[in-house]
């Protein structure tokens, strides 16, 4: 069964966003849908929304720094949302973090960066172990 990926982001996001679909066609597109000012908070809240009934799924947000996204994501506590800048750390989130979300800086990056962030978070899987406790104490 193909993974459901959804990914959102605001209007600083937009353009690093539809750069990434056109790369990648198995994104389903939450928004925005220009580049008008809109407020992050709600494409987080519906990208979030949409995970929540989908425990398999993941998602990527992108904002201008990508930590309002970032915020945004956390506030909902079946998410671990982690920004990465690098694909290095965007690996790490999903191995010790178990992050379900992606979030990206569209103004602080370039679509090389992106898709090599994409891929090492799609492509990484939790380590559990020593980071299990601690993912756990996450939830209480």
């Amino acid at each position: 069964m193909k993974e459901t990926i959804y990914i959102a982001s605001d209007h600083a996001g937009f353009n690093l966003k539809n750069q990434i679909i056109e790369t990648h066609n198995n994104f389903i597109d939450l928004g925005t849908n220009n580049e008008e000012r809109v407020d992050y908070p709600d494409f987080a809240i519906d990208l979030i929304e949409k995970i929540n009934k989908n425990e398999k799924a993941k998602g990527v947000l992108i904002c201008g720094s990508g930590v309002g996204m970032s915020i945004a994501a956390n506030r909902d506590k079946h998410i671990r949302a982690g920004l990465a800048f690098n694909s290095e750390v965007a690996g790490l989130i999903r191995k010790h973090n178990n992050a379900n979300v992606l979030v990206l800086p569209g103004r602080f990056m370039n679509i090389q960066e992106a898709l090599k962030c994409i891929n090492n978070f799609l492509n990484s899987n939790f380590e559990g172990g020593r980071h299990l406790k601690r993912v756990n104490k996450l939830t209480k």
